[in-house]
């Protein structure tokens, strides 16, 4: 009756994964995509993103080499070699996710996808048919409007630039914004951070928001708090003067907005079939990822509930099973780790401290704060915290919490503990690896505070 079982417009980490599974399944699967194979995460995200983070470490690891006995070299960082190389590497990434595709078997269209009815897509001059239409077009950098807002650029065209600035402002307190500071400051650029609160990180815990700041000072990125931008004004000799609602101003040669990302669902013809969305674009949808129209699904960041790469993958993994393997999949959501690759890194899992405190009668906080075995020579100020929250009544660890280096690759493999639902008598259980910085996450024995009965 359909050309197809399944047409998926956007071919990023949760398209790519739920077209490819579908196909294995059976089902006749076509893939659109408009602007880049691999979507944010491959093409401007993570991947670029995490390139240039460990980039931005060599500066330090230079410094910091002279208390091991290396010779004081000072060295030269080369924009264009770290941009170039980058590029080549997601032109490597681009192929590889297309020949995931090929291999699936799923049709590829190249061009923009529009919903013409439940069951027909444009793409270009072609119009096939479909049972089922998945949309992951994933979500897009979302700034404000102001005057002077054309002289300013996002994340995306930040992957890109002809050459590094030697001042550069960012705007924002989550991700993508401290995590650009900490890139700009490590490859050598005068580097300010603007945020309109009191303090970064919203929806962490509120020792990790406090703990993280603090050492982002040391990392010579100077950050304004309470500060909105009135506007931007481009000078005579190409400088821009950012002007703040309080009157104060600062001269800078780039400003980065990343105050946030908006669903994509631009021209896809969703407000002719009555795909109902929220206020911010996002489509609403069940926990099977169906739409208000039955046979229109969507996932990943296009719905806004948690824009992480991996956890659009499991959503399309639950997908293809539900729709094309007769393995009805609901998502568990709890328990989703996270990291901030700023410097030094954030990971956490679980409840924050505030969190649990609502959730249960009594808890237990433990905390521990350190300078690694590393800085004992390195002669840097840097420290590590990690934190771990108890439910006294079942002695279940709900939260792991850490700042300091390859923070992401530890709580990682606490994740698996805290979906076990590992207690702190089996942390305490657990034999450390000596001398590392994991090691205290089974060594931590006295609670910084024990909270009675709420």
């Amino acid at each position: 009756m359909y050309e197809y079982d399944l047409f998926v417009i956007g071919a990023g980490s949760g398209g790519v994964r739920a077209a490819r599974m579908s196909a294995s399944y059976g089902a006749r699967v076509a893939c659109a995509e408009d602007r880049y194979m691999g979507g944010t995460c491959v093409n401007v995200g993570c991947v670029p993103k995490k390139l240039f983070v460990y980039a931005s470490h060599y500066s330090e690891e230079y410094e910091q080499s002279k208390g091991f006995g290396w010779d004081n070299v000072l060295p030269q960082f080369n924009w264009p070699i770290l941009r170039n190389n980058k590029d080549k590497e997601i032109k490597r990434l681009n192929s590889v996710y297309l020949d995931l595709l090929d291999a699936a078997g799923v049709t590829y269209f190249r061009g923009r996808a529009r919903i013409v009815d439940e069951h027909h897509i444009v793409v270009g001059d072609s119009i096939v048919s479909t049972e089922k239409i998945l949309i992951a077009t994933g979500s897009w950098p979302d700034i404000p409007a102001f005057p002077g807002r054309e002289y300013v650029i996002s994340s995306n065209e930040a992957f890109s630039l002809d050459n590094l600035p030697k001042r550069a402002l960012v705007v924002g307190g989550g991700y993508i914004a401290i995590e650009f500071a900490g890139i700009f400051s490590g490859l050598g650029v005068e580097t300010y951070l603007s945020y309109r609160g009191s303090l970064l990180l919203k929806n962490f815990d509120q020792d990790i928001r406090t703990f993280t700041c603090d050492e982002l000072k040391k990392k010579y990125i100077d950050i304004l708090f309470n500060t909105l931008i009135s506007r931007v004004e481009k000078l005579s000799d190409g400088t821009l003067e950012v002007i703040f609602s309080d009157g104060r101003s600062q001269n800078t040669d780039l400003v980065l907005f990343a105050t946030g990302r908006k669903p994509n669902v631009q021209d896809l013809g969703l407000e002719s079939l009555g795909v109902k969305c929220r206020d911010n674009g996002a489509i609403i949808v069940d926990e099977q990822f169906r739409s208000s129209v039955p046979n229109i699904f969507a996932l990943g960041d296009v719905t806004d509930r948690v824009q992480l790469t991996p956890v659009a993958i499991a959503e399309a993994m639950a997908f293809a099973r539900t729709q094309f393997n007769s393995e009805l999949t609901v998502l568990d959501y709890d328990g989703i780790p996270t990291a901030v690759f700023c410097q030094p890194n954030i990971g956490t899992v679980g409840l924050t401290e505030d969190e649990a405190k609502l959730k249960f009668n009594r808890i237990q906080v433990f905390k521990s704060e350190f300078k690694g075995l590393k800085h004992s020579l390195s002669g840097s100020e840097e420290r590590t915290m990690m934190k771990l929250i108890v439910d006294v009544a079942t002695d279940q660890v709900v939260g792991i919490h850490m700042v300091g280096p390859e923070a992401g690759e530890i709580i990682q493999g606490l994740a698996v503990a805290y979906k076990a639902g590992a207690t702190k008598s089996e942390y305490d259980a657990t034999i450390g690896i000596h001398p590392t910085s994991a090691e205290e996450f089974v060594t931590m024995r006295e609670p910084v505070q024990k909270l009675e009965e709420n």
